[in-house]
Order: structure tokens, then sequence, then C-alpha cells
């Protein structure tokens, strides 16, 4: 058996001859390449990004037992923001806009720099709900607040869709789209009712937006719920095609089930739940699927 002096000196020769100092920490993994979502559409490519999740516990509620609305707060962005895997982030306020929640991501992001932070994608109330005048007001709003761009969700016509867009023509908003290369804002509308559905080429017509997405979920509701669920699939696909006919990517939800065959169908923003190790390893895969290291 060797001596303890023996193997010692055995290890430091093992390490002289890889080239290693002991002094000297174990490499570390590549990290990946930091880019976001705006900048990756650019290209081409195929962005990954989460739901931004509320720093509130789920179901809190205050003395009373009235239930807490979501908290987002300017530490967790720059948490968020730091994520190297996360291309956008995707700040949900259709049920109830929240002015504040937008101020403190974009300023929890703000202390990133410019060239290492996330796409900022904020989603407000439908223009139904809320009306055109408070609509047009938020857009502009978001991104005088510094948000990269707006997502207006159950745009149900083509004439809607022409409203829309004008949103962010009222708010002087540098918009990216393929008539467009240079801009900087991103502007999304959203398909998911039935009426809307049977437009769908009209809304990909009108000009001035950047990206046309299907809302799976509400869509499959409004198709008459889960036995419609393939129906409703298929209806997302042609969204998405005659949006790529138009030059404008698509974006969808997707999961550790469906993650490859979003990517395969041609999806080109992934939306995941979450922040957490198994959605990072997901994005991973998801990643290496598409030729992104």
């Amino acid at each position: 058996m060797m001596s303890l002096h023996s193997l010692v000196a055995a290890a430091a020769a093992l390490v002289a001859s890889l080239g290693l100092r002991a002094d000297r920490p174990a490499p570390t993994a590549p990290q990946p390449a930091r880019s976001n979502a705006l900048a990756t559409w650019k290209q081409g490519g195929s962005a990954f990004g989460i739901f931004v999740p509320s720093e509130r516990p789920m179901n809190a509620t205050d003395a009373n037992g009235k239930r807490l609305p979501p908290l987002y707060t300017e530490g967790g962005a720059h948490t968020l923001g730091s994520n190297p895997l996360l291309d956008y982030l995707f700040l949900n306020l259709e049920g109830a806009y929240d002015a504040a929640a937008v101020k403190a991501m974009v300023t929890g992001l703000s202390h990133l720099p410019a060239n290492a932070r996330p796409t900022l994608l904020v989603r407000i109330p439908t223009i139904e709900a809320a009306g055109e005048d408070s609509t047009r007001a938020r857009v502009k709003a978001i991104l005088g607040m510094g948000a990269d761009g707006v997502v207006i969700p159950h745009v149900r016509s083509a004439a809607e869709a022409r409203i829309a867009a004008g949103f962010f023509k009222d708010a002087g908003a540098n918009v990216w789209t393929r008539a467009n290369p240079k801009g900087t804002i991103v502007a999304m509308l959203m398909i998911e009712d039935g009426g809307a559905v049977t437009e769908m080429n009209e809304i990909a017509a009108v000009p001035g937006y950047s990206l046309l997405s299907c809302g799976i979920g509400s869509l499959t509701q409004s198709m008459g719920g889960r036995e419609k669920a393939a129906e409703a699939e298929a209806a997302c696909q042609r969204v998405r095609d005659v949006a790529d006919k138009a030059g404008m990517p698509s974006m969808m939800t997707a999961n550790a089930a469906t993650l490859r065959d979003r990517i395969t169908r041609g999806y080109k923003g992934l939306l995941l739940m979450g922040a957490s190790a198994q959605t990072d390893s997901l994005i991973l895969s998801g990643r290496e699927a598409v030729g992104r290291k």
C-alpha cells in the first residue's frame, strides 16, 4: 500500500501533467451566450422566455381574508434578468393592469448592462374589456416607462388589429417589422377566439406590428373545450403559418411535453411557466434543439 507521502506526490504529479495548478479553481462549464428575444428574432432564431412569476405566495390573503394581488419587485426583476438563458420576460397583466409592476420590472432590469438584459414584454387587458382609449394610454405609458414591447390579447378581427397597431403608431413607437428591420419595439397581437381564426389572413396582413401569436388555452375554450383541443392546436398552427408568410414570428406556450413539438412546428417564441432549475434545464435542451449554444 502506498504511503500518504507517496499518494500526495502522485497527485501533485498528475496535476502537473495536466497543466493545472493545485491552487487554481476547477474550470467551470461554459456559460450560454447572452442574447435577447428581439435580437434573436431579427436573425430568424428561436427565443426562450418565461411568464414572470409573482413573488407573493400563492393564495396569500390580507388580514380580512381578501386575496392579495401578484407581487413584482425590482429585486425580482434583476434576479430574473441576470439569468442568461432567458431571452425575454413575459409580464402578464391581462387580468389586472398594474403600472407599478411595469415600473418595478423596468427599474430592476435597468441595473443590468443594456446588452445583457432580456426583452421585457407586457401583456395588458383586452381592448374589449378596457376600451380603446384606456388601451391606447396603457400602450403609451408602458413604452414610456421603458418596456420593450406590449402584447394585446384577444384581438377579435382585422378591424381590431388595425386599431391595436394604431396604438403603437400613436405612441410614436419604433416598431420592429419586416418593413422596419431596425425597429426597437415589439408589438404583439394575439388570436384567441374562434371568430378571429376565420380572419387570420386579414389580421396577418395588417401592417405595423411584430408578432402574431395564438393563445392555445383561450382558443381551446372558445372552440368548445378539451374535446376540441386538437382542432385548436391545428388552428394555432395555421396562425403560425400565416404569420410566418407575413414575416412575423409566433409565440406559443410550451412545457416538457410540448417543447420539442413546438420547435418542430416552427414557433419562434417559446414561453414557459416559472423560474426554476427545471425550466432552465428545459430551455437548455430547447436551445440545443435549435442549434444555440
